[in-house]
């Protein structure tokens, strides 16, 4: 009598570990593509940057004109000549107002690369995001126009840190574009918004404040490569 209750208990351990082990199995292979939808593909940020909608996936919005974008007007191209090539400091007020005010009617995508806090550097987890917009910006739909790289800070601190602050991860996303992917400088304009065009207004100290835009201007008068 003992031994077959014995063979019994054994036989529905057994089942319960290999219950245990699918189950287990199962939840890993579900949780995969939750990773996999963070990430942001050259082939989307060419899409957004080439104008047209298309859906994308979680961490990146876009904001394309209505229709498609219209020609550089003769004044609009004069200052993206003017920005070209200049220092991130040495944009006035103003002119961050314009480049914002342009940027509206133009292809861009608005990237979550976010930093650690307090800081210029590139957080680990969006290494790959960055990446992938090197090699859009390579990509023989994309060179040869200027771009501008727009930093944001969340609403921690003071205007003007705030405003030295996003100069400085714009700043260091174009070194990294430049030294990784061999972007001409000149074709990335940088500008800092500082903590005055919060994503998420609601929440000012979220990380998602904490982020990059990037504009295609659509000047095809960029520097020799």
């Amino acid at each position: 009598m003992t031994a077959p209750k014995t063979n019994s208990t054994r036989t529905a351990g057994l089942t319960a570990l290999l219950a245990a082990t699918v189950l287990s199995a199962a939840a890993s292979l579900s949780a995969m593509p939750a990773f996999a939808a963070d990430d942001v593909s050259e082939d989307q940020i060419v899409r957004a940057l080439a104008g047209p909608k298309r859906p994308l996936t979680r961490g990146l919005s876009m904001s394309p004109p209505s229709e498609a974008a219209p020609a550089v007007a003769p004044e609009q191209d004069k200052f993206l000549q003017s920005i070209r090539g200049r220092s991130t400091r040495s944009l006035s007020s103003a002119e961050r107002e314009e480049i914002a005010a342009v940027a509206k009617t133009k292809p861009n995508i608005d990237l979550e690369i976010t930093f650690d806090y307090n800081s210029a550097n590139i957080s680990q987890k969006s290494l790959p995001s960055v990446q992938a917009l090197g090699r859009a910006l390579t990509n023989a739909e994309l060179k040869g126009s200027t771009f501008v790289v727009a930093g944001h800070t969340d609403a921690a601190g003071g205007e003007a840190y705030n405003q030295d602050l996003s100069e400085r991860r714009a700043d260091s996303i174009k070194r990294y574009l430049v030294e990784k992917f061999g972007i001409a400088g000149a074709d990335l304009v940088t500008v800092g918004y500082g903590k005055s065009k919060l994503k998420d207004p609601s929440q000012p100290l979220a990380e998602v404040n904490r982020r990059v835009q990037v504009v295609n201007m659509q000047s095809k008068t960029a520097a020799a490569k």
